[in-house]
């Protein structure tokens, strides 16, 4: 309105009886767009005019006022101290104690909002939308309408029921919606109750509509898989309807499905889509189409259910098919048949393919002679070695051996001999447990729609003998077929024995086939087949069997691992080290290539491969600390020497990062990869030191103060001799440089103390004699003649903290001695400590001070 809306306040009485009567008193007005209840005694009322948000007593007194946080258009009821504001995109949940917006819904303008009577779920309603959401604005379905969306209200199970202008329509929260009945005139809204839906109609009267809420109760029953409320309503009601049998295909319920179908053509195909092949028979046989027999057979034969195969291919006279099923399956005496059968139908074609696939050379050689193809019937001889039958041939044609030309790589075209025939043809299949609707349904004999499971064994065992006597004289009006003549190579011999005589089977490979068929038959009569177990992953082994973060990252196991080092060192960063977690994970691992359509095999690398037993198996050690010092340490020492501080920084930090991540199994080199650490520490220490001192400009008076100091602090370093002779040398001519000669006879003497070579000596030697404020400890005369001793009470060693250069974000240093130590402690005892730092360059590490002199 014009004016921006006006509300009345009213008390009502406690008690009501009699006719209902019109409020006594004076009402309280107000001016405002919304005014809703938030408390026993608060409302709230929203000035959209000047966007301020009101909360009142029931004295119609402002108890406080504040602006929303955005532009409102109405204010809805979300729970005690709670409001729903409705802007022009959203809707916000906002808490009012707190002033803050707790969460906030994209949604169309909202024009009504209707909470579910335990406050659990909302309905936001809009022109042509409903959005469905929880208490906290989490949206489950979003519902679109055509017409006008007029009102709506919950019912007791959850389900939100609504009407159009002509339509009374549901909608469960995960999104399913429909039809409940049409309406004669618009109504509104106002209790869903069992099977009556109170509303108010166009006149203002109340009225009550009934309904038949056994669609949406049965929908979401079964949504919340509560299945003995969907049997109850299958067995007590009429729900029938194409709709229903969607909505069930549509969520994976077929063989409830079934129960509701009474045409034989969606039974068949609702059979097909639950794989239940017994009443896909059923169903088949009554409506005897070609079209569901083909459909039949294909669900049969991905199922393995050969005999179900083979009666759909008999049926419709699938000869080809039957041939390769049989050829499949290892059927010989059933081929045989159809090669006759072929015969008889003059399929030259189907019984060449006969005699290809049982091998018969003799039906061959036949066929081709009868057909008039002459040299293919002597190639064929004269390559299974029918020598009589292939002279034969060239008599008949009238030639000689020498008017031919017969190709020299001629082969034998013979097919593989089936090993094993079993008496089922059909593949074993997996015991499951039966389903809830299956036992139900099963157990229900008042329903006539249940399917009796179709029993093969009722039907004889041979199908083929089901089909006709001699098959061919029922089905195509052939004369009658006795069994398949005895071939030429049959009769030379064979007399007395089986019928495998022919396939050159070995006596004894035979004998132990028959032994192994008959258990097999009799073991499955009384036990039904069982699949072996599938085994553990070896890298799941990797994983139960150290307690080591490489080996978690070589089995796959990031998470486990990230976790092992953020418990033993505290490491939160690990972005440096994924190209070493990548590089162990594919190191610890070999793919070999098999056949193209096949994807690779792939091996796990043991480092314990000497133990065949695969429980106590552990990945390769893909950083080893022999490496680390023969390769990494080297070149970093040789990146320090030629002055490359930049990359011998970062190589000395791969290194502990790659310590990080070694594992060692003695005593000893855990000292060794704790002095590792230690040398490490001083190198980063002082490169990056000396890097600082090389940033400092040199004009500054100031700056030269501050790059004496780096220089000095270099020469504090823990470095190899080699090294740490270059640092004095270098001080003592920033020295010299600024006229120090205080500090640089300092590195002098230092210098002279590690024994450099004589050309540096003498070097040094006549800088400091030509400077006399320069003060020497011994004769020069004596150094330049080789004696080097020197009296080193004078120097004192100074120890440079770590904190003092290297960057507090950088976490490794100190880490990586203790994962190092972490990991030592897995393989010795606790009570190893490491050596101090001047021991540091004894031992192992002394090769280290030749590889960079």
């Amino acid at each position: 309105p014009s004016d921006g809306g006006t509300y009345e306040l009213f008390s009502l009485p406690k008690d009501f009886s009699g006719e209902p009567r019109e409020p006594t008193g004076d009402g309280k007005r107000g001016s405002g767009t919304s005014a809703i209840f938030i408390a026993r005694n608060r409302f709230a009322v929203l000035d959209k005019t000047h966007q301020q948000i009101q909360i009142r007593d029931l004295t119609n007194t402002v108890t406080k006022s504040f602006k929303p946080p955005s532009q409102v258009n109405e204010i809805f009821y979300a729970g005690a101290g709670n409001l729903l504001l409705s802007t022009s995109t959203s809707v916000i949940l906002y808490d009012i104690t707190q002033r803050r917006n707790v969460t906030e819904l994209s949604t169309p303008p909202v024009k009504y909002v209707v909470w579910s009577p335990d406050m659990s779920l909302v309905a936001l309603l809009s022109k042509h939308t409903i959005t469905l959401a929880n208490k906290n604005l989490e949206q489950s379905a979003l519902i679109h309408e055509t017409i006008r969306i007029k009102s709506g209200a919950w019912d007791d199970a959850g389900i939100f029921v609504y009407c159009t202008l002509n339509h009374i329509k549901y909608a469960l929260p995960q999104g399913d919606n429909g039809i409940i009945r049409t309406l004669d005139q618009p109504v509104y809204l106002t209790r869903v109750k069992g099977k009556g839906v109170h509303v108010l109609d166009r006149d203002g009267k109340a009225r009550t509509i009934n309904i038949d809420p056994t669609e949406y109760r049965f929908k979401l029953a079964l949504v919340k898989r509560n299945y003995d409320e969907v049997l109850q309503i299958i067995r007590n009601s009429n729900l029938v309807g194409q709709s229903i049998i969607a909505y069930l295909q549509k969520k994976g319920y077929p063989e409830v499905a079934l129960q509701f179908v009474r045409d034989d053509k969606t039974r068949f195909e609702l059979a097909l889509e639950c794989g239940n092949i017994e009443v896909a028979l059923e169903t088949a046989k009554a409506m005897n189409k070609e079209e569901c027999w083909n459909k039949l057979g294909a669900e049969a034969l991905r199922q393995g259910n050969h005999k179900v195969v083979e009666m759909a291919y008999q049926l419709f006279s699938n000869f080809d098919r039957l041939s390769f099923l049989y050829l499949a399956t290892g059927n010989v005496d059933k081929l045989k048949k159809m090669m006759k059968i072929a015969e008889l139908r003059n399929d030259t074609m189907s019984r060449f393919h006969n005699s290809l696939y049982l091998g018969d050379v003799e039906e061959r050689i036949r066929l081709l002679k009868e057909v008039g193809q002459l040299p293919l019937a002597y190639l064929t001889a004269k390559s299974h070695g029918l020598t009589e039958e292939a002279e034969a041939i060239l008599t008949a044609a009238n030639l000689t051996v020498d008017d031919i030309e017969v190709p020299p790589a001629g082969q034998l075209l013979q097919p593989p001999p089936p090993i094993v025939r079993l008496q089922d043809s059909n593949w074993p299949l997996l015991t499951v447990s039966r389903g809830f609707f299956d036992s139900a349904f099963a157990a229900d004999q008042s329903n006539p729609m249940a399917p009796a499971p179709f029993n093969f064994a009722a039907n004889g065992g041979d199908i083929m003998e089901e089909a006709g006597g001699d098959w061919g004289e029922d089905d195509f009006g052939i004369p009658s077929v006795s069994e398949p003549k005895a071939t030429a190579t049959e009769e030379d011999g064979a007399a007395g024995e089986d019928e495998e005589g022919g396939w050159d089977l070995d006596a004894d490979i035979k004998l132990n086939l028959e032994v192994e068929v008959g258990d097999a038959a009799t073991d499955g009569e009384t036990a039904e087949f069982t699949p072996p177990a599938a085994g553990t992953n070896e890298s799941a082994v990797w994983v139960q069997n150290s307690p080591l973060a490489a080996d978690h990252i070589a089995a796959g196991s990031f998470e486990t691992a990230m976790q092992i080092l953020n418990r033993q060192v505290g490491i939160v960063n690990f972005t440096p080290l994924k190209p070493h977690f990548l590089t162990i994970f594919q190191a610890s691992r070999v793919s070999l290539p098999a056949n193209i359509s096949l994807p690779p095999l792939s091996f796990q690398v043991r480092r314990n491969g000497e133990d065949s037993d695969p429980r106590r198996s552990l990945p390769v050690v893909v950083y080893g600390f022999q490496d680390i010092i023969s390769n990494d340490l080297q070149a970093a020492y040789k990146l320090t020497t030629s002055g490359k501080f930049a990359n011998a920084t970062t190589s000395f930090k791969a290194i502990l990062h790659s310590v990080l991540l070694t594992v060692v199994s003695k005593k000893s080199e855990v000292d060794e990869v704790q002095q590792l650490i230690g040398v490490c520490r001083e190198y980063i220490l002082g490169l990056s030191i000396e890097q600082s001192r090389r940033t400092v400009s040199a004009e500054n008076p100031d700056n030269i103060k501050r790059a004496l100091e780096l220089s000095a602090y270099f020469t504090h370093c823990q470095l190899q001799p080699a090294h740490l002779q270059l640092a004095l040398r270098q001080g003592m001519k920033l020295s010299f440089k600024v006229k120090n000669f205080s500090t640089a006879s300092m590195f002098a003497r230092r210098l002279l103390e590690l024994a450099p070579p004589q050309a540096v000596a003498n070097e040094f030697a006549v800088r400091m004699t030509a400077n006399p404020d320069c003060s020497m400890p011994a004769k020069s005369n004596k150094l330049r003649s080789g004696h080097r001793a020197m009296n080193s009470n004078s120097i004192t060693t100074h120890t440079i903290p770590s904190s003092f250069a290297v960057p507090r974000t950088h976490p490794f240093t100190r880490a990586a001695q203790q994962s190092t130590a972490h990991t030592a402690r897995r393989h010795i005892s606790p009570s190893t400590r490491a050596p101090d730092a001047r021991s540091a360059r004894s031992h192992r590490l002394a090769p280290m001070r030749r590889g960079c002199g």
